[in-house]
């Protein structure tokens, strides 16, 4: 199983409930695409093929241009992804769990590399914020549709 660099100078950990189904919440958090369509920060994303461990997707939030590969994908469950941009070597795992009446999202994420060791609190509370939001823009989607 992969994880995030738990050596890394920038790790954030954050959960969110959604009252939502399972399938609402994961069709919408991986149709990579339509990511734009609820997410104010991602101004635009598209996928190289079909979405799979080594497949890789372009997206861009906060200025930034970012190559992401899939190193895991458990349908349903959770989906790893990283890469580099702009000198920060990221990891992504987000995990799906459907409980009796909503899912639980959460997300943890690492960030090194030289720009995060020049400025770690600054990277890291722009990581939490970012994560904030995307995760409750994906509540609000998710429930939308519930």
């Amino acid at each position: 199983m992969t994880t995030i660099d738990e050596t890394a100078p920038v790790v954030v950990r954050l959960s969110i409930k959604i009252d939502a189904p399972l399938a609402t919440v994961w069709a919408l958090h991986t149709d990579i695409p339509g990511w734009p369509a609820w997410n104010a920060d991602i101004e635009g994303a598209a996928v190289n093929g079909p979405l799979r461990p080594g497949s890789s997707f372009t997206w861009r939030t906060h200025g930034l241009d970012i190559t992401s590969t899939v190193q895991e994908l458990v349908p349903g469950e959770r989906i790893v992804w990283g890469g580099p941009a702009a000198g920060i070597t990221g990891v992504h795992v987000w995990t799906f769990e459907q409980n009796s009446d909503h899912v639980t999202v959460h997300t943890e994420e690492s960030w090194s590399g030289d720009p995060v060791e020049a400025a770690t609190e600054q990277l890291g509370q722009a990581l939490h914020a970012s994560l904030a939001d995307w995760l409750a823009a994906l509540k609000t989607r998710a429930e939308l549709f519930a």
